[in-house]
């Protein structure tokens, strides 16, 4: 559950850089003061409303996958500790190796 909560604060984040990078475009092309959020609805194109809109539907969609991911291996874990220690064990000894041949 905590997992959840910290992928939609994430989210959100993204959601208000995407809005404030937008923002900023619109200003520096125009070389205006920034506009409010209503200017900004009003000065879009039709086709940008969809693409924010799609951008979004990703965004949702790939955190619903990394939820997903994440509970999987939080069960996995919990149902085999010993192996995933081996195992992250082994992976570790292997990246140590592979770095410390630069």
């Amino acid at each position: 559950m905590g997992i959840d909560a910290v992928l939609s604060k994430e989210l959100r984040a993204l959601q208000e850089e995407l809005a404030v990078s937008h923002q900023e475009r619109s200003v520096r092309s125009e070389g205006r003061a920034p506009a409010t959020d209503a200017e900004v609805n009003r000065d879009r194109r039709p086709d940008e409303g969809a693409e924010e809109h799609h951008l979004v539907g990703e965004l949702r969609d790939l955190a619903n996958v990394i939820t997903e991911f994440v509970e999987e291996a939080e069960q996995n874990v919990s149902e085999h500790p010993t192996a995933s220690v081996v195992g992250a064990l082994v992976v570790g000894i292997l990246i140590g190796r592979l770095l410390g041949r630069r």
